[in-house]
Protein backbone atom coordinates (compact mmCIF):
# COMPACT_ATOMS: atom_id res chain seq x y z
CA UNK A 1 0.00 0.00 0.00
CA UNK A 2 1.29 3.47 -0.77
CA UNK A 3 0.67 4.88 2.69
CA UNK A 4 3.28 3.34 4.93
CA UNK A 5 2.24 5.10 8.17
CA UNK A 6 -0.10 3.97 10.89
CA UNK A 7 -3.07 6.08 9.74
CA UNK A 8 -4.55 4.59 6.52
CA UNK A 9 -6.73 7.66 5.83
CA UNK A 10 -4.27 9.48 3.50
CA UNK A 11 -3.81 6.33 1.47
CA UNK A 12 -7.56 5.80 1.09
CA UNK A 13 -8.15 9.41 0.07
CA UNK A 14 -5.25 9.17 -2.36
CA UNK A 15 -6.77 6.02 -3.86
CA UNK A 16 -10.07 7.89 -4.39
CA UNK A 17 -8.15 10.67 -6.15
CA UNK A 18 -6.40 8.11 -8.37
CA UNK A 19 -9.78 6.58 -9.14
CA UNK A 20 -11.13 9.98 -10.25
CA UNK A 21 -8.09 10.41 -12.49
CA UNK A 22 -8.96 7.03 -14.04
CA UNK A 23 -12.40 8.33 -15.05
CA UNK A 24 -14.64 7.20 -12.17
CA UNK A 25 -16.92 10.02 -10.99
CA UNK A 26 -16.53 9.55 -7.20
CA UNK A 27 -17.32 12.85 -5.52
CA UNK A 28 -16.91 13.88 -1.87
CA UNK A 29 -20.11 12.10 -0.78
CA UNK A 30 -18.92 8.80 -2.22
CA UNK A 31 -15.45 9.25 -0.70
CA UNK A 32 -16.98 9.84 2.75
CA UNK A 33 -19.14 6.73 2.34
CA UNK A 34 -16.01 4.79 1.30
CA UNK A 35 -14.08 5.89 4.40
CA UNK A 36 -17.01 4.98 6.66
CA UNK A 37 -17.39 1.57 5.00
CA UNK A 38 -13.65 0.90 5.23
CA UNK A 39 -13.71 1.73 8.96
CA UNK A 40 -16.69 -0.56 9.51
CA UNK A 41 -15.51 -3.52 7.40
CA UNK A 42 -11.77 -3.30 8.02
CA UNK A 43 -8.83 -3.56 5.61
CA UNK A 44 -9.44 -7.24 4.63
CA UNK A 45 -12.71 -6.13 2.98
CA UNK A 46 -11.39 -2.82 1.65
CA UNK A 47 -11.90 -3.89 -1.99
CA UNK A 48 -15.62 -4.49 -1.50
CA UNK A 49 -16.06 -1.34 0.60
CA UNK A 50 -14.68 0.74 -2.27
CA UNK A 51 -16.47 -1.13 -5.02
CA UNK A 52 -19.88 -0.68 -3.36
CA UNK A 53 -19.42 3.00 -2.49
CA UNK A 54 -17.17 4.51 -5.19
CA UNK A 55 -18.61 2.88 -8.34
CA UNK A 56 -21.86 4.22 -9.80
CA UNK A 57 -22.02 2.55 -13.25
CA UNK A 58 -21.11 -0.91 -14.62
CA UNK A 59 -18.45 0.79 -16.76
CA UNK A 60 -16.72 1.92 -13.55
CA UNK A 61 -15.88 -1.63 -12.44
CA UNK A 62 -12.94 -2.36 -14.82
CA UNK A 63 -11.41 1.04 -14.02
CA UNK A 64 -11.88 0.41 -10.31
CA UNK A 65 -10.16 -3.00 -10.52
CA UNK A 66 -7.22 -1.57 -12.45
CA UNK A 67 -6.80 1.35 -10.02
CA UNK A 68 -7.11 -0.91 -6.98
CA UNK A 69 -4.50 -3.30 -8.36
CA UNK A 70 -2.11 -0.43 -9.16
CA UNK A 71 -2.58 1.38 -5.84
CA UNK A 72 -2.68 -1.45 -3.32
CA UNK A 73 -0.95 -4.23 -5.28
CA UNK A 74 -1.87 -7.90 -5.29
CA UNK A 75 -4.76 -9.62 -7.00
CA UNK A 76 -8.26 -8.22 -7.20
CA UNK A 77 -10.72 -10.38 -5.22
CA UNK A 78 -13.03 -12.44 -7.37
CA UNK A 79 -16.79 -11.94 -6.90
CA UNK A 80 -18.80 -14.95 -5.75
CA UNK A 81 -20.46 -17.08 -8.40
CA UNK A 82 -23.75 -15.63 -9.53
CA UNK A 83 -26.93 -17.65 -9.95
CA UNK A 84 -28.21 -18.33 -13.44
CA UNK A 85 -29.83 -15.18 -14.83
CA UNK A 86 -33.62 -15.34 -15.20
CA UNK A 87 -35.26 -15.21 -18.59
CA UNK A 88 -35.65 -11.64 -19.92
CA UNK A 89 -38.86 -9.91 -18.89
CA UNK A 90 -41.40 -9.15 -21.57
CA UNK A 91 -42.29 -5.48 -21.69
CA UNK A 92 -45.88 -4.35 -21.41
CA UNK A 93 -45.59 -2.34 -24.60
CA UNK A 94 -44.22 -5.34 -26.49
CA UNK A 95 -47.23 -7.31 -25.33
CA UNK A 96 -49.56 -4.57 -26.56
CA UNK A 97 -47.91 -4.43 -29.96
CA UNK A 98 -47.48 -8.19 -30.35
CA UNK A 99 -43.73 -7.62 -30.69
CA UNK A 100 -42.64 -10.57 -28.58
CA UNK A 101 -43.55 -14.21 -28.88
CA UNK A 102 -43.38 -17.18 -26.55
CA UNK A 103 -40.54 -18.87 -28.43
CA UNK A 104 -38.31 -15.85 -29.08
CA UNK A 105 -35.79 -16.61 -26.34
CA UNK A 106 -35.18 -20.18 -27.52
CA UNK A 107 -34.38 -19.26 -31.13
CA UNK A 108 -30.71 -19.20 -32.18
CA UNK A 109 -29.12 -15.84 -32.90
CA UNK A 110 -28.32 -15.15 -36.54
CA UNK A 111 -24.78 -14.95 -37.86
CA UNK A 112 -22.92 -11.85 -39.05
CA UNK A 113 -24.40 -11.84 -42.56
CA UNK A 114 -27.86 -12.48 -41.15
CA UNK A 115 -27.41 -9.58 -38.73
CA UNK A 116 -26.84 -7.19 -41.64
CA UNK A 117 -29.99 -8.50 -43.33
CA UNK A 118 -31.90 -8.07 -40.07
CA UNK A 119 -30.63 -4.50 -39.73
CA UNK A 120 -32.25 -3.60 -43.06
CA UNK A 121 -35.51 -5.50 -42.62
CA UNK A 122 -38.73 -3.57 -42.04
CA UNK A 123 -39.52 -3.86 -38.33
CA UNK A 124 -43.22 -4.47 -38.98
CA UNK A 125 -42.47 -7.76 -40.76
CA UNK A 126 -40.12 -9.38 -38.25
CA UNK A 127 -40.82 -12.64 -36.48
CA UNK A 128 -40.82 -12.93 -32.68
CA UNK A 129 -37.27 -14.35 -32.70
CA UNK A 130 -36.01 -11.59 -34.98
CA UNK A 131 -37.60 -8.95 -32.76
CA UNK A 132 -35.89 -10.46 -29.73
CA UNK A 133 -32.49 -10.19 -31.43
CA UNK A 134 -33.31 -6.72 -32.72
CA UNK A 135 -33.74 -5.54 -29.13
CA UNK A 136 -30.15 -6.58 -28.44
CA UNK A 137 -28.90 -4.77 -31.55
CA UNK A 138 -30.70 -1.57 -30.54
CA UNK A 139 -28.68 -1.56 -27.30
CA UNK A 140 -25.47 -1.37 -29.37
CA UNK A 141 -26.41 1.73 -31.35
CA UNK A 142 -23.91 4.58 -31.13
CA UNK A 143 -25.89 7.47 -29.67
CA UNK A 144 -23.78 10.64 -29.41
CA UNK A 145 -25.29 14.11 -28.98
CA UNK A 146 -24.91 16.92 -31.50
CA UNK A 147 -22.70 19.78 -30.34
CA UNK A 148 -23.29 23.50 -30.00
CA UNK A 149 -20.87 26.36 -29.22
CA UNK A 150 -20.40 27.09 -25.52
CA UNK A 151 -19.99 30.55 -24.02
CA UNK A 152 -16.85 29.54 -22.14
CA UNK A 153 -13.59 28.94 -23.96
CA UNK A 154 -11.19 26.14 -23.02
CA UNK A 155 -7.40 26.12 -22.71
CA UNK A 156 -5.76 24.54 -25.75
CA UNK A 157 -2.10 24.34 -26.78
CA UNK A 158 -2.90 24.94 -30.45
CA UNK A 159 -5.68 27.46 -30.06
CA UNK A 160 -5.70 31.22 -30.33
CA UNK A 161 -3.85 33.44 -27.86
CA UNK A 162 -5.71 33.95 -24.56
CA UNK A 163 -5.27 37.72 -24.13
CA UNK A 164 -6.86 37.86 -20.66
CA UNK A 165 -4.52 35.25 -19.20
CA UNK A 166 -1.52 36.90 -20.87
CA UNK A 167 -2.38 40.25 -19.26
CA UNK A 168 -2.91 38.65 -15.84
CA UNK A 169 0.47 36.93 -16.10
CA UNK A 170 2.15 40.18 -17.09
CA UNK A 171 0.62 42.02 -14.13
CA UNK A 172 1.77 39.27 -11.77
CA UNK A 173 5.32 38.65 -13.04
CA UNK A 174 6.13 41.50 -15.39
CA UNK A 175 6.22 39.26 -18.44
CA UNK A 176 4.48 36.00 -19.29
CA UNK A 177 6.62 32.88 -18.93
CA UNK A 178 4.54 31.16 -21.59
CA UNK A 179 1.77 32.25 -23.89
CA UNK A 180 -1.54 30.59 -22.89
CA UNK A 181 -3.87 29.67 -25.70
CA UNK A 182 -7.54 28.77 -25.87
CA UNK A 183 -10.24 27.48 -28.19
CA UNK A 184 -13.98 27.76 -28.40
CA UNK A 185 -15.76 25.29 -26.14
CA UNK A 186 -18.66 23.04 -27.11
CA UNK A 187 -21.55 21.56 -25.22
CA UNK A 188 -24.20 18.95 -26.06
CA UNK A 189 -27.24 20.18 -27.96
CA UNK A 190 -30.62 19.01 -26.73
CA UNK A 191 -32.52 16.39 -28.75
CA UNK A 192 -36.33 16.14 -28.71
CA UNK A 193 -38.08 12.96 -29.88
CA UNK A 194 -41.79 13.12 -30.77
CA UNK A 195 -43.13 9.59 -31.31
CA UNK A 196 -46.49 8.97 -33.00
CA UNK A 197 -48.22 6.08 -31.14
CA UNK A 198 -51.43 6.02 -33.16
CA UNK A 199 -52.96 2.84 -34.58
CA UNK A 200 -51.17 3.12 -37.93
CA UNK A 201 -47.78 3.29 -36.13
CA UNK A 202 -48.50 0.33 -33.87
CA UNK A 203 -46.09 -2.13 -35.63
CA UNK A 204 -43.20 0.29 -35.00
CA UNK A 205 -44.07 1.59 -31.52
CA UNK A 206 -42.04 -0.91 -29.47
CA UNK A 207 -38.89 -0.46 -31.58
CA UNK A 208 -39.16 3.34 -31.63
CA UNK A 209 -39.62 3.60 -27.87
CA UNK A 210 -36.67 1.25 -27.30
CA UNK A 211 -34.68 3.54 -29.59
CA UNK A 212 -35.91 6.55 -27.58
CA UNK A 213 -34.81 4.80 -24.37
CA UNK A 214 -31.26 4.42 -25.69
CA UNK A 215 -31.11 8.05 -26.81
CA UNK A 216 -32.57 9.37 -23.55
CA UNK A 217 -30.00 7.40 -21.53
CA UNK A 218 -26.99 8.66 -23.51
CA UNK A 219 -27.61 12.30 -24.39
CA UNK A 220 -29.71 15.30 -23.22
CA UNK A 221 -33.09 14.25 -24.58
CA UNK A 222 -36.79 14.93 -24.11
CA UNK A 223 -39.29 12.29 -25.30
CA UNK A 224 -43.01 12.82 -25.98
CA UNK A 225 -45.66 10.63 -27.58
CA UNK A 226 -48.26 12.01 -29.99
CA UNK A 227 -51.67 10.52 -30.69
CA UNK A 228 -54.96 11.96 -29.59
CA UNK A 229 -53.07 13.66 -26.73
CA UNK A 230 -49.53 14.58 -25.70
CA UNK A 231 -47.63 12.52 -23.13
CA UNK A 232 -44.16 13.26 -21.75
CA UNK A 233 -42.07 10.08 -21.28
CA UNK A 234 -38.64 11.54 -20.46
CA UNK A 235 -38.64 10.46 -16.82
CA UNK A 236 -39.97 6.98 -17.58
CA UNK A 237 -37.38 6.25 -20.28
CA UNK A 238 -34.38 7.30 -18.19
CA UNK A 239 -34.56 4.11 -16.17
CA UNK A 240 -31.57 1.89 -16.90
CA UNK A 241 -33.48 -1.35 -17.46
CA UNK A 242 -35.18 -1.18 -20.90
CA UNK A 243 -37.99 -3.54 -19.92
CA UNK A 244 -38.87 -1.54 -16.81
CA UNK A 245 -38.61 1.69 -18.81
CA UNK A 246 -40.97 0.45 -21.53
CA UNK A 247 -43.40 -0.98 -19.01
CA UNK A 248 -43.53 2.42 -17.28
CA UNK A 249 -44.00 4.13 -20.65
CA UNK A 250 -46.86 1.78 -21.56
CA UNK A 251 -48.65 2.61 -18.31
CA UNK A 252 -48.17 6.35 -18.91
CA UNK A 253 -49.53 6.47 -22.50
CA UNK A 254 -53.35 6.49 -22.37
CA UNK A 255 -53.93 6.82 -26.12
CA UNK A 256 -51.75 4.00 -27.44
CA UNK A 257 -52.92 2.67 -30.83
CA UNK A 258 -55.68 5.28 -30.99
CA UNK A 259 -56.33 8.07 -33.45
CA UNK A 260 -53.93 10.67 -34.86
CA UNK A 261 -54.23 14.38 -34.21
CA UNK A 262 -50.70 15.51 -34.96
CA UNK A 263 -51.58 19.17 -35.38
CA UNK A 264 -53.35 19.43 -32.02
CA UNK A 265 -50.73 17.46 -30.08
CA UNK A 266 -47.87 19.34 -31.72
CA UNK A 267 -49.57 22.61 -30.77
CA UNK A 268 -49.92 21.32 -27.18
CA UNK A 269 -46.20 20.49 -27.14
CA UNK A 270 -45.20 23.92 -28.43
CA UNK A 271 -47.55 25.83 -26.11
CA UNK A 272 -46.60 23.94 -22.95
CA UNK A 273 -42.99 22.86 -23.54
CA UNK A 274 -41.43 23.95 -26.82
CA UNK A 275 -42.06 27.69 -26.64
CA UNK A 276 -40.75 27.78 -23.07
CA UNK A 277 -37.34 26.44 -23.99
CA UNK A 278 -37.29 22.69 -24.70
CA UNK A 279 -37.42 23.12 -28.49
CA UNK A 280 -35.29 26.26 -28.68
CA UNK A 281 -32.05 25.43 -30.47
CA UNK A 282 -32.77 21.69 -30.24
CA UNK A 283 -32.67 18.94 -32.85
CA UNK A 284 -36.28 17.74 -33.06
CA UNK A 285 -37.12 14.34 -34.56
CA UNK A 286 -40.75 13.49 -35.36
CA UNK A 287 -41.53 9.79 -35.87
CA UNK A 288 -44.79 9.42 -37.79
CA UNK A 289 -46.27 8.01 -40.99
CA UNK A 290 -48.03 11.33 -41.63
CA UNK A 291 -51.66 10.16 -41.40
CA UNK A 292 -53.66 13.00 -39.85
CA UNK A 293 -57.29 12.79 -38.74
CA UNK A 294 -57.37 16.44 -37.74
CA UNK A 295 -56.86 19.56 -39.82
CA UNK A 296 -53.71 19.26 -41.99
CA UNK A 297 -53.48 23.07 -42.18
CA UNK A 298 -53.11 23.19 -38.39
CA UNK A 299 -50.24 20.70 -38.59
CA UNK A 300 -48.56 22.86 -41.22
CA UNK A 301 -48.88 25.94 -39.01
CA UNK A 302 -47.42 24.15 -35.99
CA UNK A 303 -44.58 22.66 -38.05
CA UNK A 304 -43.73 26.20 -39.15
CA UNK A 305 -43.67 27.30 -35.49
CA UNK A 306 -41.42 24.39 -34.62
CA UNK A 307 -38.98 25.15 -37.45
CA UNK A 308 -38.59 28.71 -36.17
CA UNK A 309 -37.70 27.47 -32.68
CA UNK A 310 -35.57 24.41 -33.37
CA UNK A 311 -32.05 24.16 -34.74
CA UNK A 312 -33.12 21.36 -37.10
CA UNK A 313 -36.36 19.44 -37.61
CA UNK A 314 -36.14 15.86 -38.92
CA UNK A 315 -39.09 13.64 -39.84
CA UNK A 316 -38.58 9.86 -39.70
CA UNK A 317 -41.33 8.08 -41.66
CA UNK A 318 -41.42 4.25 -41.71
CA UNK A 319 -42.90 4.29 -45.22
CA UNK A 320 -40.08 6.46 -46.58
CA UNK A 321 -37.89 3.36 -46.75
CA UNK A 322 -39.89 2.12 -49.73
CA UNK A 323 -38.49 2.93 -53.18
CA UNK A 324 -41.90 4.02 -54.51
CA UNK A 325 -42.85 6.14 -51.51
CA UNK A 326 -44.21 9.66 -52.11
CA UNK A 327 -45.06 12.06 -49.24
CA UNK A 328 -48.69 12.54 -50.24
CA UNK A 329 -50.38 11.82 -46.90
CA UNK A 330 -52.28 14.87 -45.71
CA UNK A 331 -50.22 15.44 -42.58
CA UNK A 332 -46.73 15.09 -43.99
CA UNK A 333 -47.62 17.00 -47.15
CA UNK A 334 -48.65 19.98 -45.01
CA UNK A 335 -45.56 19.81 -42.78
CA UNK A 336 -42.95 18.96 -45.41
CA UNK A 337 -42.09 22.58 -46.40
CA UNK A 338 -41.00 23.21 -42.80
CA UNK A 339 -38.94 20.01 -42.36
CA UNK A 340 -35.16 20.07 -42.81
CA UNK A 341 -34.96 16.44 -43.91
CA UNK A 342 -37.30 13.50 -44.41
CA UNK A 343 -35.73 10.16 -43.42
CA UNK A 344 -36.76 6.53 -43.32
CA UNK A 345 -37.61 5.04 -39.93
CA UNK A 346 -38.56 1.47 -40.76
CA UNK A 347 -35.42 -0.50 -39.83
CA UNK A 348 -32.45 -0.58 -37.52
CA UNK A 349 -30.18 0.64 -40.33
CA UNK A 350 -32.52 3.60 -40.88
CA UNK A 351 -32.42 4.45 -37.16
CA UNK A 352 -28.62 4.22 -37.23
CA UNK A 353 -28.56 6.66 -40.14
CA UNK A 354 -30.92 8.92 -38.21
CA UNK A 355 -28.46 8.98 -35.30
CA UNK A 356 -25.68 10.01 -37.68
CA UNK A 357 -27.89 12.78 -39.04
CA UNK A 358 -28.62 13.98 -35.50
CA UNK A 359 -24.89 13.90 -34.69
CA UNK A 360 -24.07 15.97 -37.81
CA UNK A 361 -26.65 18.59 -36.80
Amino acid sequence: MHNGGMDPLPGLVGFAAALRAAGVACGPDRVRAFLAAAAALGLPRLYWAGRLTLCAEPDDLPRYDAAFRAWFGGEVPRPPARPVAPRPRRSTLAALTGAAGSGADDAPHPGASDVEVLRRRDVSGLTAAERAHLRELIERLRAEPPKRPAFRRRPDRRGTLDADRVLRAMRATGEPVRLPRERAGVRPRRVVLLVDVSGSMRPYADTLLRFAHIVARRMPTEVFTLGTRLTRLTRHLRQRDPELALAAAARAVPDFAGGTRLGETLRAFLDRWGQRGIARGAVVVLFSDGWERGDPALLGEQAARLSRLAHRVLWANPHAGSADYAPVQSGIAAALPHIDRLLAGHSLAALDELLREVRRA
